[in-house]
């Protein structure tokens, strides 16, 4: 964080996600600056993420996508193991989506406390898929930001009866993934939001599931008629309540529920009595914008007098802020006005604009950014006589009315209480139980030993950068995904095409000799060499001896790979007449050449520039997707002008021949309805390019060349040896 920031926790968690590559569990009371740290992180940290929350709201309120869109998840319960349907769809990944996803290294998820632990694993399965499947998450470091306290998963009877067997426990640290990384807890205690320590206490009780008799009875002091133990429901009490209310608050207290028929039903009995003609505003939606995610009303019908709150912050100033309470003042069919409860300001109300995005990569800059899919236009405001606890979540208010004791979920209470300033500022509709202020007790032992924990994060931070900076700097000095590539290639050709390609089957495994003295070999002494410097170096990140040494190294890998293997590339430009084993070739000289520029442009910038973590991150992301873009095109490329230029490749003596029969080949079989072989074979093209037969007579000699074929295709073929031949005359 900024230097000179006090709250020494938000200081650590920036250190354990921007210097770590260890997951972090990011918890704390309401209103502790969670949302504050996530806004400044995405500002400012040189990591390539991605922002997802596990509810449209959330994720709009987090400046990121929903889980199940990103990840592009099926609505059903995830069992460990599991496999997705690729030949759906839907479920099946662009290659931008691909690319962002083996280029990414923080996932952030938001409102942690309602990601169920299937869907966890769910993630996991994806990431491993697409980025590193030996490691948990495909080696994307996590950062889970939320309170357990607050609202807990939603899973169905029916779900939670083919999880249970699975699973321990919804609740996201119940993830098998999750249980097999490294991670730590780093808890906010700095308060924001509430001043009165009386009060601050009495929601640490409620939130750490051990409140206290006395305070029980100091919560239920708040209840509206003043006396503790009698019960007004809301159908018989209302009205009194309301008057009760009034007379203590005035205008402007708002009622949070459990429940939305509740709130709504309240909502609307308040618009009744209002005396006035009802205006409705309907929103326009434009693009992608799904019907779960609306930020606001559809339809948002008002009359002048109505309660009402802002549901964001003013775009075009400071006027007002998400969750500020009003009443209307004016309203006719083109405008709002409406005037702050708190500071008595009229604010003529403009239509606003929300957007859904999705995550691409920018062609120019190679970064992760949003693309903004749908926008969602509607007057940024919503009837507030009374809101969900739910719909409450990340707000603040100075008089509240908390209609919780029907709360089914854990949570509940804690988060109604916790979005108020104060205890004076708040009223009770009904006593509430020590039964109604739920707290899971495994949520309450799970918290117990994370938090005693995480007393010792701060010890082990210097120690996991250590770890992280050894990391990436063997990930840098690795060649093993380059040696797999290249031992695959080796394999093929000594498979399959070994009688065709005899002489580059040779070099390669020369070649593989020279690699395991000359790369892998050296590159293990170094591993243990940087190993030790990193260990006995105070300040190793600017130790010079260190620098030295891994400039030395670069350079040295770069020569290597430019000698080595660099040069069987260029000359593997193979074919076979077997379509599986030619797409088997194909795609493994692709996984080479991209394997190979990535290392090459890794090593390379660091002979320029020298060695840090977040330059490699920013260079490693930048290089997997420029080698791909090279390949692409060579791809398209006229296979013969590719071959033209790397005559050194012996075991075709006449490249020019050599493609120009095979574009011949080729032509024929397509005129013909026949496939290629049936022209003529792999084995009789090549023989024929290196013999240069001038008679019938010579062709029958070549392998795989008969008397049938002789008679159907003998003229033109001995036509094009002659004119090529004629060609090489003249050039001599």
């Amino acid at each position: 964080m900024k230097k000179g920031q006090e709250n020494e926790p938000l200081a650590l968690a920036w250190q354990f996600v921007e210097r770590t590559g260890v997951n972090v569990f990011l918890t704390g009371k309401a209103g502790t600056g969670k949302t504050t740290f996530l806004r400044q992180l995405k500002e400012r940290s040189p990591k390539r993420m991605v922002v997802v929350a596990p509810t449209g709201v959330a994720a709009i309120n987090a400046g990121g996508v929903t889980i199940h869109s990103f990840f592009q998840f099926p609505l059903a319960p995830y069992i460990p193991g599991g496999s997705f349907n690729a030949k759906d769809e839907k479920f099946r990944f662009s290659k931008e989506k691909k690319n962002i996803i083996r280029t990414l290294d923080l996932l952030v998820i938001d409102e942690i406390s309602m990601v169920r632990a299937d869907l966890l694993d769910q993630i996991d399965a994806v990431l491993r898929l697409h980025k590193d499947r030996h490691r948990p998450f495909g080696g994307v470091q996590l950062l889970m930001i939320g309170d357990l306290s607050q609202l807990a998963p939603v899973v169905k009877d029916s779900e939670w009866a083919l999880l249970r067997e699975y699973y321990r426990t919804p609740y996201f640290f119940g993830s098998h993934a999750l249980q097999q990384t490294q991670h730590v807890t780093i808890e906010l205690t700095h308060v924001y939001r509430q001043t009165d320590y009386t009060f601050i206490n009495i929601l640490n009780e409620v939130r750490e599931n051990r409140l206290t008799v006395a305070s029980l009875e100091r919560l239920n002091s708040r209840v509206v008629d003043g006396q503790r133990g009698q019960q007004s429901t809301y159908d018989e009490g209302s009205n009194r309540q309301l008057s009760i209310v009034n007379s203590q608050f005035g205008e402007g207290a708002i009622r949070l529920t459990t429940h939305n028929a509740t709130a709504n039903r309240y909502n609307e009995e308040r618009m009744d009595a209002l005396k006035g003609v009802r205006f409705t505003f309907k929103a326009e939606v434009s693009g992608t914008f799904p019907e779960s995610s609306y930020p606001a009303e559809e339809t948002l019908v008002l009359k002048k007098g109505c309660q009402v709150m802002f549901l964001k912050n003013d775009s075009r100033g400071s006027r007002y802020y998400n969750g500020k309470l009003g009443i209307v003042s004016a309203v006719d069919a083109g405008r709002i006005c409406v005037r702050g409860i708190d500071d008595d300001v009229e604010i003529e109300v403009e239509p606003d604009v929300w957007t859904n995005a999705r995550y691409v990569i920018d062609k120019e800059s190679k970064e992760i950014r949003e693309e903004i899919e749908g926008e969602f236009r509607q007057y940024p405001l919503r009837l507030a006589w009374a809101i969900t606890v739910h719909k409450s979540q990340g707000l603040t208010f100075d008089r509240a009315v908390l209609d919780v004791n029907a709360a089914f979920a854990a949570g509940q209470v804690y988060v109604a209480l916790s979005r108020c300033r104060s205890l004076e500022g708040l009223v009770l509709t009904a006593p509430l139980s020590l039964s109604s202020v739920k707290t899971d007790a495994m949520v309450t032992d799970y918290m117990n030993v994370e938090l005693e924990q995480a007393r010792h994060t701060a010890g082990h931070l210097v120690a996991l950068q250590r770890d992280y900076y050894l990391a990436m700097l063997t990930e840098l000095f690795s060649f093993n995904a380059v040696e797999a590539d290249f031992y695959r290639m080796m394999r093929l050709i000594d498979e399959h095409l070994y009688k065709v390609y005899p002489l580059l089957l040779k070099e390669y495994k020369q070649t593989a000799e020279r690699l395991a003295k000359e790369v892998a070999a050296v590159s293990a002494t170094f591993y243990r060499q940087y190993t030790t410097l990193v260990a006995e170096a105070s300040d190793y990140a600017n130790d010079a001896l260190l620098a030295e040494r891994i400039h030395k190294a670069a350079t040295y890998f770069v020569e290597k790979m430019d000698e080595l293997i660099r040069p069987l590339i260029e000359r593997t430009d193979l074919d076979s007449d077997n379509k599986e084993i030619r797409e088997r070739i194909t795609e493994a000289a692709y996984n080479l050449k991209q394997s190979f520029a990535q290392k090459r442009h890794l090593l390379a910038q660091v002979t320029e520039k020298g060695f840090s973590v977040s330059s490699y991150l920013k260079d490693k992301a930048v290089g997997m997707l420029n080698a791909e873009q090279p390949a692409k095109r060579e791809r398209k490329k006229n296979r013969a002008e590719v071959k033209i230029e790397v005559d050194r490749n012996a075991d075709i003596r006449h490249p020019r021949l050599f493609h120009r029969l095979r574009a011949w080949r080729n032509g024929r079989a397509e005129e013909l309805g026949r496939p290629v072989y049936g022209v003529l074979t792999q084995k009789a093209l090549i023989g024929i390019v290196n013999e240069l037969p001038t008679s019938g007579r010579e062709l029958l000699r070549m392998p795989g060349f008969g008397k049938k074929s002789l008679e159907m295709f003998g003229r033109e073929i001995l036509a094009i040896v002659e004119e090529y031949v004629e060609e090489l005359r003249v050039k001599s």
